[in-house]
């Protein structure tokens, strides 16, 4: 099947993927959206992955305070550089991940952030390992990761803490 602009295009504003990418990928699949999507994405972790090693020294912080200011959360994300830390895609990220810790009042970051005498701990206390609050089909973990993906960079969630009147 011949790949089409128009579908690269669809399937570059659906996934984030670059040019070239999104052609490969429709040209693996047959001009099929769906099994693209899939391809990138299984692309993208692979991707992640190899990149999970560098370094992450830029970054924002990021604050969210729920309407009538009795709980809010202050999230650090990381990023490799500043360009990335920039972007609204990289803002957005933040904001919602501070309204995850908000809502959903994690203890730790992921396992690795456990401390040895913090005994058994729950996947619901672990913020990557929980369900995204915007979209019940995802993990926090997975978010990050498509970010990763679409940004080409190594993002990380290094700190974050929570308040709450009355805790």
């Amino acid at each position: 099947m011949s790949v089409t602009a128009s579908m690269v295009k669809e399937l570059r504003d659906k996934t984030g993927a670059g040019v070239m990418d999104a052609k490969r990928a429709l040209e693996e699949a047959d001009g099929n959206q769906e099994k693209a999507s899939e391809i990138l994405k299984e692309k993208g972790l692979a991707d992640a992955a190899k990149r999970a090693g560098r370094e992450t020294s830029e970054g924002l912080i990021e604050s969210y305070i729920h309407s009538g200011s009795r709980i809010g959360a202050m999230v650090e994300v990381n990023c490799e550089t500043d360009f990335v830390a920039r972007t609204p895609e990289f803002a957005e990220l933040a904001n919602n991940l501070a309204m995850q810790i908000a809502a959903m009042s994690p203890l730790y970051v992921d396992r690795h952030s456990v401390p040895d005498d913090a005994g058994d701990v729950d996947d619901d206390q672990l913020l990557l390992d929980q369900v995204f609050i915007r979209d019940p089909g995802m993990t926090v973990r997975e978010l990050i990761d498509q970010t990763n993906a679409r940004t080409g960079e190594n993002v990380k969630v290094k700190r974050f803490s929570r308040f709450a009147l009355g805790e």
